[in-house]
């Protein structure tokens, strides 16, 4: 059976839409994570008391710096670099209401006389002892921002592993089909051609594993004919090598009966004689049959020779064909059309087809009726055809249908066709083959 695959089913498109997919769910979950972890960092890192202990802390490490450095509210290159090393975003000092250090603009000459008074707010102000004065310090952090970059981090990091989750799973689902069919080739390796293979889907591998699965029926079948030809064979040679056995031993028994000279008179033993010739001829017979049923169980090399006109082939042919009918005492009624068509053939194989139609004629025919030759011609193909009646088989004669198959597997090497009608005890025989156009 074969597969209707369009180009959605193929495996490409299976693998793009799995990849759109993950990638839209693994959007999702990201969207929907990085909402909720923000909620929660915004609610316990952006508290005003968390807020507030973390500005505390940032104070009493400012006044430890000060202390050991012994700085003024006019060292700002050094109050600067404290606030880089700590990674926050802004302190301002002020000192008797008056800004005196802005860590956004640490290289600017603050002082008094330069600024004026401004409103400033000082809901997390700490107060912090300078070597020239006590200055009020405000600190504002952004103590939740490396959270929320852990928070990024890690989300886009599950978000990356879920996508490749949901790829693997795809890919994985056709890996185990592709070791499904792996077990399935193994157990026909085996020899288990009656275990059918799995076809799951439209995409390549189900057009693989249908292929397969034909390939394993033909093959079976292939291999149940070859049992029953050698069946067969077996059971004609048995036949046949039964059939030998019996004219042998008479040849032997009156070829010893001659040798010895038992016999009474010179009639007697020009009848033993013809019973030799008889029972040889009868051994011929059968050694024919066994060659011809070769034809049919064996493989023989066959050349096609090059296309000729109907009429040359086949005019020698029938002459030759009426002539020996005509002495075997039937009567012959000729309508040959000679067709203008070309046909190729193989020489040998025409003559054996012919032979045996002969042979069977003068064995199965009933001479008191004519044998029919005529031309034949359907469709693209062209021959001939052979009529007769059958008469009753005499004792001692056996029809196999050894002879008839034969013409009909040599026909088939040709690329023709052999028809066998029977209508009563009328037998029609037809014998087609390809005509060539120029």
């Amino acid at each position: 059976m074969t597969q209707n695959m369009s180009k959605r089913n193929s495996i490409y498109f299976q693998l793009l839409r799995q990849l759109i997919l993950s990638a839209v769910i693994s959007a999702a979950v990201f969207m929907g994570l990085d909402f909720a972890v923000s909620c929660l960092v915004a609610r316990y890192f952006e508290n005003p008391f968390y807020v507030e202990r973390q500005n505390e802390k940032y104070a009493e490490k400012l006044q430890k710096y000060v202390d050991a450095e012994g700085l003024s509210t006019k060292d700002r290159k050094a109050l600067s670099r404290w606030v880089k090393k700590q990674n926050i975003l802004y302190v301002q000092i002020y000192k008797d209401s008056i800004l005196v250090f802005d860590s956004v603009y640490p290289e600017e000459d603050i002082w008094e006389e330069e600024i004026a008074v401004r409103d400033y707010e000082l809901n997390y102000h700490s107060p912090v002892k300078f070597s020239d004065g006590t200055g009020e310090v405000i600190i504002m952090g952004s103590y939740a921002y490396q959270y929320y970059n852990y928070a990024l981090a890690g989300e886009l990091l599950l978000c990356f592993g879920l996508f490749l989750l949901l790829v693997l799973y795809g890919i994985r689902r056709k890996m185990a089909y592709i070791l499904q069919l792996r077990d399935e080739i193994e157990i026909l390796e085996g020899g288990s051609l009656d275990y059918s293979i799995t076809v799951k889907g439209k995409d390549e591998l189900a057009a693989l594993a249908s292929g397969l699965d034909s390939m394993r029926k033909s093959f079976a079948g292939l291999i149940e004919q070859e049992g029953k030809i050698v069946q067969e064979n077996q059971r004609i040679i048995t036949e046949m090598s039964h059939d030998l056995r019996t004219p042998v031993t008479s040849i032997i028994l009156y070829t010893e009966i001659l040798k010895k000279g038992t016999y009474k008179d010179q009639e007697q033993q020009r009848e033993y004689i013809e019973k030799i010739g008889q029972k040889a001829q009868r051994m011929k017979q059968l050694t024919d049959n066994l060659f011809e049923y070769s034809l049919i169980s064996g493989e023989r090399e066959m050349k096609m020779e090059q296309p000729e006109l109907y009429e040359v082939l086949f005019y020698d042919l029938f002459s030759e064909t009426c002539s020996y009918l005509k002495q075997n005492g039937f009567q012959v009624r000729f309508q040959v059309e000679w067709l203008g068509k070309k046909l190729r053939i193989s020489t040998e194989y025409l003559l054996r087809i012919m032979d045996n139609i002969t042979s069977n004629l003068v064995k199965y025919a009933d001479p008191a009726l004519p044998v029919v030759i005529s031309s034949a011609k359907e469709g693209r193909m062209a021959g001939f055809t052979f009529e007769n009646h059958a008469r009753p088989l005499e004792a001692g004669v056996e029809s196999r249908g050894i002879g008839l198959q034969s013409i009909k597997n040599m026909t088939s090497q040709m690329g023709g066709r052999c028809v066998e009608e029977r209508m009563g005890e009328l037998f029609r025989l037809t014998i087609l083959l390809p005509i060539i156009e120029d």
